[in-house]
């Protein structure tokens, strides 16, 4: 569920609202690499301060801890859970942006990769010379050296006539 600028600039400073709003998107695109990993550093910073004073608090609700006498110890820490929530928020926008540049720089390395390794490819010598001009009616046929069987014309048909004649006197048996 999206939250307006307007509920984040009620809940963050000054101070904190400026880098949350350069962590949505037409600001972020804009932004280089290393100004990303930087936003990338701070938002976790704060989600982890936000997330450790919620947790002292609930301590101290619960009884586990004692409170450091100040009196933001026993109000309530709704404010300060969706503080963190904007944290996180921008945290993963701006991870999902980490995440693109990276596929986009792995991208670009591998097609350099590709295209250095087809230009070595196409400036080695060839291994195997070409073979050259060739007779246009293709390759000579070899004879088999093996002797064919010549069948006679009286012997074309006679394995069949005498299973004919072998059928017939049985028959005539009976």
């Amino acid at each position: 569920m999206g939250v307006e600028f307007a509920a984040e600039r009620r809940l963050l400073s000054e101070e904190e609202f400026a880098p949350v709003v350069s962590s949505h998107y037409p600001e972020l695109a804009a932004l280089p690499h290393e100004e990303v990993v930087n936003l990338a550093r701070w938002l976790r910073g704060q989600h982890a301060r936000a997330r450790d004073i919620v947790r002292d608090r609930r301590r101290v609700h619960r009884g586990k801890a004692d409170p450091r006498g100040t009196a933001s110890e026993t109000a309530s820490d709704r404010g300060l859970t969706e503080k963190k929530q904007v944290f996180a928020r921008g945290l993963k926008r701006v991870n999902a942006r980490l995440a693109a540049l990276r596929a986009e720089a792995k991208r670009e390395a591998a097609t350099a990769a590709l295209r250095a390794a087809l230009e070595r490819r196409q400036a080695a010598a060839q291994h195997h010379p070409p073979a050259g001009a060739t007779p246009a009616a293709g390759a000579a046929a070899r004879p088999n050296p093996k002797r064919r069987g010549i069948i006679t014309g009286g012997r074309v048909g006679s394995v069949s006539q005498a299973g004919r004649q072998a059928q017939a006197a049985r028959d005539a048996r009976g």
